[in-house]
């Protein structure tokens, strides 16, 4: 029975993770100023639009790489 803990326990803290994720993704539309920062390439050509949020990517990155620090110790 304690082998099926450990897994239990990593599927539930995915569990979390995506539904982080996903409320993120779901809100991000509607928190000011994501995915619009100075740095974030928008190419619109014609019909074609390519766009990246590469400073958005690395801001939640760096947060994302704190908090997970903060509690990845013991």
């Amino acid at each position: 029975m304690s082998e099926f803990s450990g897994i239990g326990k990593v599927l539930m803290i995915f569990g979390v993770i995506l539904l982080i994720v996903g409320a993120l993704i779901w809100l991000g539309g509607k928190i000011p100023g994501i995915g619009r920062l100075p740095g974030d390439i928008f190419i619109k050509r014609g019909h074609f639009s390519f766009y990246f949020p590469i400073v958005t990517c690395i801001i939640i990155s760096i947060l994302l790489s704190i908090i997970f620090s903060l509690f990845g110790r013991k």
